[in-house]
């Protein structure tokens, strides 16, 4: 009897200690839940980019063609080899954010997102004023082809459920600046794999002009 007991009272002592984690896990996600819903259920790209957080994009670091200037380093911090055509207020502007880590939903240089580091690109060399999320910053610009690209153009691409939520800009032979997932702000190649099959478009604003023509 005595042996019954001990056992029993082992089980209750095991379900009561089951109880409590389990409460505890559904405590917890009750409060993410609650968090999520009372902050961010109006914010539409961080609901899109929670479904699709897998979609990290890992890429070895790009490599600009062009010769090197005798001092062993290119025209900027890109990495590219500037000549008389290329913007040099845009290299500079870029140069003072390259390195900067991605931040979802970041906007300054402890950590800063895709579509916020074009728009202060923008604002900075051109004097434009963007949207702020990448899908809507198509409203301010002009459809370009790809084969039609050149400095300046900002390019868009999607994810797996074909939503525009990525935004960088070109620089020249198919090099584009952006803040990537996995490199912060960095220059990536229109070549690469992934970059290539998720590319939809690019587009042009009236008020950016570039002596690449």
């Amino acid at each position: 009897m005595k042996k019954a007991r001990e056992i029993h009272g082992s089980k209750r002592l095991l379900f009561i200690m089951a109880t409590i984690v389990v409460y505890g896990v559904m405590m917890t996600s009750c409060n993410a839940i609650k968090k999520f819903l009372n902050t961010r259920l109006d914010d539409e790209d961080y609901i899109v980019g929670q479904l699709y957080a897998d979609e990290y994009v890992t890429e070895p670091a790009a490599n600009p063609t062009g010769r090197q200037d005798n001092a062993g380093v290119a025209g900027s911090k890109t990495g590219i080899e500037l000549n008389e055509k290329d913007n040099p207020k845009l290299y500079e502007a870029i140069d003072s954010w390259i390195g900067t880590p991605y931040l979802y939903g970041g906007c300054s240089t402890d950590g800063i997102d895709c579509s916020c580091f074009v728009g202060k690109i923008y604002k900075s060399v051109y004097g434009v004023n963007l949207h702020r999320v990448s899908n809507d910053i198509q409203q301010d610009v002009t459809p370009v082809k790809r084969d039609e690209l050149r400095e300046g153009d900002i390019l868009f691409f999607t994810n797996s459920n074909g939503r525009v939520s990525h935004v960088g800009i070109y620089l020249k032979d198919d090099m584009f600046v952006h803040s990537s997932t996995s490199r912060g702000v960095s220059v990536s190649s229109l070549n690469n794999s992934y970059w290539q099959k998720h590319f939809y478009k690019g587009g042009r604003h009236k008020s950016v002009t570039t002596k690449y023509k």
